[in-house]
C-alpha cells in the first residue's frame, strides 16, 4: 500500500531525473571556495531575488540563524511574530547562540503584523532597554501568501526606525506563484531573504540565504562555526538548480490540488451534517483543518495513518498537498477522513 503523507512538504522525495542530475554535478571543496556547482547556485539564487550575494545552507533554521547572527549583535533584539519559525519553531537559536532578544507581537489572521503594534515595541535609546535592529518577517504563513502592501508598509516602517528587515521566505516561490507577483517584488526592501528548496521545490536538502556582500561574508564566517561548512556540496546545489528549473511552475499543480481538497472535505462535512469540524480555504499547497474536540482529531488521524494516509494529529490540523501528491489521491483521502471522524 501507498504511503500518502499530507504532514508537510518537507517529506516530498527527489525524482529519478533529479538524482540523475546531482549524481553528474562537476563538484569541489565548498569551504575552499572550489565548487563550481554551489558557486554557480549562489550567483543564480542572488540575481533571482535581486541580491549582491547568496550562500547556500543546510536548512532553512540555519539560513534564519545566520541572517540574525550577521545583522544583530549580543544584547540587541529583532521583532517577530509570535507564531513565525524564526521565534517559534528554531528552537531558540538567535538567543541561544547570538545573545539576541526576540521581541513578538501577535500574528494577525492573514500573516502580517499590526505595525502601530510593532511601533510600541522599538526601544528608545536607554540603557535600560535592548536595542531594537531588525524585524523579521514570514512569507507564506500557514499558507498565506502576505499582501505586498503591507509588505510595502513594512518596509516603510523599518526605514522610518532604522531598523534590517529579514524574510524567512521558506516558501516564497508557493508566495510568488500564488500571487502572480515577482520574486523581485515580493523581496524588494529586504536586507535579507532565507528560501528553501527541501519544500514544494523538492530538493532533498538545502536554503539559501541572499544579502549584501557584506552580510553574507559575516554568514559564511557564522556558517562554518556553526559546523555548516560543506565540502562536496555541489550534489545539493545541483538538486537546487534541477528544481529551479522544473518545479517552480509545477506549484501551481500543488495550490490546486489543495483547493480541490479543501472544496471536496467541505462538501462532505456538509454532507454528513458534521459541525465540529470546519474547512479553511486554500490559498497555496495548505488546508487547515479545525476540530473543536483534540480528541476526534487524534482519532481520525489514527484511522488514516491505518489506511496508509500520514496526518498530524493537532486540533487545528494541517493538510499539504505537495509533488508525491496527486490529484487522484484526494477523493481517496477525503473518503478516509470522513471515515476517521464518523466511523466505521
Amino acid at each position: 500500500m501507498k504511503t500518502i503523507d499530507l504532514r508537510s512538504d518537507t517529506v516530498t522525495l527527489p525524482s529519478a531525473a533529479m538524482r540523475e542530475y546531482m549524481a553528474n554535478a562537476n563538484v569541489g571543496d565548498d569551504v575552499y571556495g572550489e565548487d563550481e556547482t554551489v558557486n554557480a547556485l549562489e550567483a543564480r539564487v542572488a540575481r533571482m531575488l535581486n541580491k549582491e550575494s547568496a550562500l547556500l545552507c543546510t536548512s532553512g533554521t540555519q539560513s534564519n540563524l545566520l541572517a540574525l547572527l550577521s545583522q544583530c549583535q549580543r544584547g540587541e533584539e529583532y521583532l517577530v511574530g509570535e507564531e513565525y519559525h524564526t521565534y517559534r519553531y528554531e528552537a531558540g537559536g538567535a538567543a541561544v547562540l547570538g545573545g539576541i532578544v526576540p521581541q513578538t507581537v501577535a500574528v494577525q489572521a492573514d500573516g502580517t503584523l499590526d505595525l502601530e503594534v510593532l511601533a510600541k515595541k522599538v526601544k528608545p535609546n536607554d540603557p535600560h532597554f535592548p536595542v531594537t535592529r531588525l524585524l523579521a518577517l514570514e512569507n507564506t504563513h500557514t499558507g498565506k501568501v502576505m499582501p505586498t502592501k503591507f509588505l510595502d508598509a513594512a518596509r516603510d516602517f523599518t526605514q522610518h526606525h532604522g531598523l534590517k528587515l529579514h524574510l524567512d521566505g521558506a516558501r516564497l516561490f508557493n508566495a510568488h506563484i500564488a500571487s502572480g507577483a515577482s520574486l523581485e517584488t515580493l523581496t524588494d526592501g529586504f536586507d535579507s531573504v532565507s528560501v528553501c528548496f527541501s519544500k514544494g521545490l523538492g530538493a532533498p536538502i538545502g536554503s539559501v540565504l541572499a544579502a549584501d556582500r557584506e552580510t553574507i561574508a559575516k554568514a559564511r564566517r557564522w556558517r562554518k562555526m556553526l559546523g555548516g561548512g560543506m565540502r562536496q556540496a555541489g550534489f545539493v546545489a545541483a538538486a537546487i538548480d534541477y528544481a529551479i528549473d522544473h518545479h517552480i511552475q509545477r506549484l501551481q499543480v500543488d495550490h490546486d490540488n489543495a483547493v480541490l481538497l479543501a472544496t471536496k472535505l467541505k462538501a462532505q462535512l456538509v454532507a454528513h451534517g458534521i459541525e465540529q469540524v470546519q474547512v479553511e480555504p486554500a490559498v497555496t499547497n495548505m488546508v487547515y483543518v479545525q476540530f473543536t474536540d483534540p480528541v476526534l482529531a487524534q482519532k481520525t488521524a489514527a484511522h488514516c495513518r491505518q489506511k496508509g494516509i500520514m496526518l498530524s494529529s493537532a486540533a487545528r490540523m494541517r493538510l499539504v498537498t505537495h509533488l508525491n501528491v496527486t490529484s487522484a489521491y484526494i477523493d481517496l483521502i477525503v473518503e478516509e477522513f470522513i471515515r476517521g471522524i464518523i466511523g466505521d
